[in-house]
């Protein structure tokens, strides 16, 4: 039976398969005998070559977890004239915020009479 097997195997470029998918490989090509699956395994088990290109399983592969890059988006809005700018800042500190005052806010529209704020604590600081 291993003549029809080989037979039914792709070419040898093609690679080759798990005992199941040969199997089905056989009985696609409308060839069948009652121990066509322990022949299928015994023959990848001697497959020197598929022994050597084993496909790679879950335990091989790399796990797929997210990198966390976490970035602050700053808003800020004139109520006035409706202007808005925002920046992604790389950390949620007072001197980062201050810095974004002074180059966006401050130099376009001076000192502002009160800034809104939702009360966190990096506009509290002694910078600002």
């Amino acid at each position: 039976m291993m003549p029809i097997i080989e037979a039914c195997l792709p070419s040898p470029v093609g690679g080759h398969h798990s005992s199941s998918r040969i199997a089905a490989m056989v009985l696609q090509n409308s060839f069948y005998w009652p121990i066509i699956y322990q022949d299928a395994r015994d023959f990848v088990k001697a497959c020197d070559q598929f022994q050597r290109r084993r496909g790679i399983s879950r335990r091989h592969e790399l796990p797929m977890t997210p990198i966390l890059k976490v970035e602050y988006i700053l808003v800020a809005v004139d109520y006035v004239s409706k202007w808005v700018k925002s920046v992604a800042l790389p950390n949620n500190e007072g001197g980062s915020v201050t810095a974004f005052l002074k180059k966006y806010i401050f130099s376009r529209f001076g000192s502002p009479r009160a800034i809104n704020s939702d009360r966190c604590s990096h506009l509290h600081n002694l910078s600002f």
